[in-house]
Formats: C-alpha cells, sequence, structure tokens
C-alpha cells in the first residue's frame, strides 16, 4: 500500500465514526461506544485488522441480526472466585464491561478470579480486554477461539481457529508493564487474505495447501489451511484456547464456527476465558522486585524489549484512505 493512498486520521474521529456507523446500523448507544473505544484501540497500535477493517462486516451482521445490538448482557457469580457474564448474542466488549468491576473486585477478595464472557461476537483483538485488567492492578491472561483455519500437525483439514492468547501485566505504580496478544496460528488469517487481495506471496511456514503441503501462495493456502506457530508446541496452546474458550464458556468449537466476517448466518456463539490473579497474594512485594529484575536485564540488552512496553500513546493515525472513506459512508 502506497504513501500516496494513505490518510492521517484522528482516533476521535475513528471512535466517532465507528459509534456512528454502529448506531446507524442499529446497535444500542453504549453498545456501539464500547465497540468503537476497541476499535480506536486497535487502530492506535497498529492492529488493522482489528480496526476499522471490521466495521462493514459489524454493520452488516448488525443489519442481519447475526450480531445484536440491543441485549443487555446477564452477568452472574457461580461460585466464589468465579464470574460469568452472558452476552445474549451481543458484542464481546459490552458484555465484558458489564462483568469487569465484578471480577475485579472478587479477584481483589480472593487473589485470584476466572471470568467466563458467553455466547459473544468475535472480541478481535483479546489484548484490548487483558490491557484493562491490568490497569486495574491485576495480571491477566486471555484466551478465546475463532473459526477453523488451523490443521494439526500431519493433518490437512482445519479444526482449530487462528485461537490467540494474550497476557498483560501491571506496573508496579499503575499502568501497563507489558503485555502480548498473539495468535496461536503462525500468522493471522487476515494477513494471508490480505496478500491474496494485493497479489502478493506469503512467506514459508505459514500455510499448507488443501493437500497439507507447504505453500507461499495465498491463494492456495485460503483453499488450505494456516498451521501452527511452532509447530506441534503451538498446536499445544491452540487446543488449551479451544478448550477454555469454548468448552469452558459453552461457545461453539472452532469447527462449528462460519466465517466470521459472513454479513448473514447464526451468531459466533463465540466464548472467551480470562484469569485475573492479584500479583500480591503469594509473593507480595517481592512480586515487583522480580518483574523489576525481568525489566532489568531485558533493558540493558540494545534493541530488545519487554513486549508492550515501549508503547507511545498517539493522537492520530496514518490508514488507509479507502477504508476510512467507507467507514464514513457507514455512518
Amino acid at each position: 500500500m502506497s504513501e500516496q493512498q494513505k490518510i492521517t486520521v484522528s482516533l476521535d474521529d475513528i471512535e466517532q465514526a465507528t459509534l456512528q456507523a454502529l448506531v446507524k446500523a442499529g446497535a444500542e448507544s453504549w453498545i456501539a461506544a464500547e465497540v468503537a473505544s476497541a476499535v480506536r484501540e486497535a487502530e492506535a497500535t497498529g492492529n488493522v485488522i482489528c480496526g476499522l477493517y471490521y466495521l462493514e462486516s459489524y454493520c452488516k451482521q448488525l443489519v442481519s441480526g447475526r450480531v445484536k445490538g440491543d441485549v443487555t448482557p446477564e452477568v452472574s457469580r457461580p461460585r466464589a472466585a468465579s464470574v460469568r457474564v452472558d452476552a445474549a448474542f451481543g458484542f464481546a466488549q459490552p458484555a465484558f464491561a458489564r462483568a469487569l468491576p465484578l471480577a475485579i473486585e472478587t479477584a481483589r477478595e480472593a487473589g485470584t478470579c476466572s471470568l467466563a464472557v458467553c455466547h459473544a461476537h468475535t472480541c478481535t483483538s483479546l489484548g484490548f480486554f487483558t490491557r484493562q485488567i491490568a490497569q486495574a492492578g491485576l495480571v491477566a491472561i486471555g484466551f478465546t477461539n475463532a473459526s477453523a483455519v488451523v490443521s494439526p500437525p500431519g493433518g490437512t483439514k482445519a479444526v482449530l481457529g487462528t485461537n490467540p492468547i494474550a497476557m498483560s501485566v501491571p506496573a508496579e505504580h499503575g499502568g501497563v508493564a507489558f503485555q502480548f496478544d498473539q495468535s496461536t496460528s503462525a500468522i493471522a488469517l487476515g494477513k494471508i487474505t490480505m496478500a491474496a487481495a494485493a497479489g502478493e506471496q506469503i512467506p514459508p511456514g505459514w500455510a499448507v495447501d488443501a493437500q497439507g503441503q507447504a505453500t507461499t501462495d495465498p491463494q492456495a493456502a485460503l483453499k488450505g489451511s494456516l498451521v501452527s506457530t511452532g509447530g506441534y508446541k503451538g498446536y499445544g496452546f491452540g487446543l488449551m484456547a479451544e478448550i477454555l474458550a469454548s468448552a469452558m464458556t459453552g461457545g461453539v468449537n472452532s469447527v462449528d464456527i462460519k466465517g466470521l466476517k459472513l454479513p448473514e448466518g447464526a451468531p459466533h456463539n463465540l466464548g472467551q476465558f480470562y484469569f485475573l490473579l492479584d500479583p500480591s497474594t503469594y509473593a507480595g512485594d517481592e512480586f515487583w522486585q522480580r518483574l523489576a529484575r525481568l525489566s532489568e536485564v531485558v533493558d540493558e540488552q540494545e534493541g530488545a524489549r519487554l513486549p508492550g512496553s515501549n508503547r507511545i500513546d498517539v493522537s492520530e493515525v496514518s490508514i488507509d484512505s479507502a477504508v476510512w472513506q467507507l467507514a464514513q459512508a457507514l455512518g
């Protein structure tokens, strides 16, 4: 994508345009605001696949009823250190927002809390959620699944989604010390679809064709499947995310999820699962000492860093002008 095809847009404008588009498509204002906040965060961090790239899909699925824009998430505490929220086939962001205060309170009381977001639309970026937990002073680990695009090692049929895992660690005096948010597949499916649209090849090790053979052709990859990052080791992490996100929440398995961006069809019915941990529960201040030591030995190496530790807050970003024009038209 050449620079001539890009435009600089403020994050405020991106958030407002997203909110307007979602409301126009049928979402209640408070629900649209939670989703718009996630789109803003994705664009701010350069995670374009989870930003405005998804807006048209959100709007079409609101109109068709594949995602509900007028439902109230139901929050409960089934066990002493467990919080559950039923998204009622609505967006994951407002469901999480409704459940987060109780989950934080529970973790501070019990030292730990598991949070299950049930029957939700795709959450797109897990780091958006775990970051909020870390900003409250708690360690956060999150899991979700997606439509099947990853085949098992040695196999030819997709059984897992990209099934991301995210972790955010709080800083001692507020904020986030570091975080990562990564798929358990070698790459996100969106990178392959973008390469196919641009007529570009993909690197070796991303995907296999329909016969299970390694390929650098994105079109062949789309007819085949992705592979797990790190081979069978990453496959194990993908299975872990699958169990926690689907079986623990009552959400559907990856193999039973239809394309996430299809405008019509059954609701996604996805689950997200989070662990919230109070860092002072077991080791007290030694937690912060160990975290500081880890940061020290990484920072002293030129060019090395803890993931997400050098985040720079911005007020505007450079985005594809066609994507921005579409976002404005949708609103």
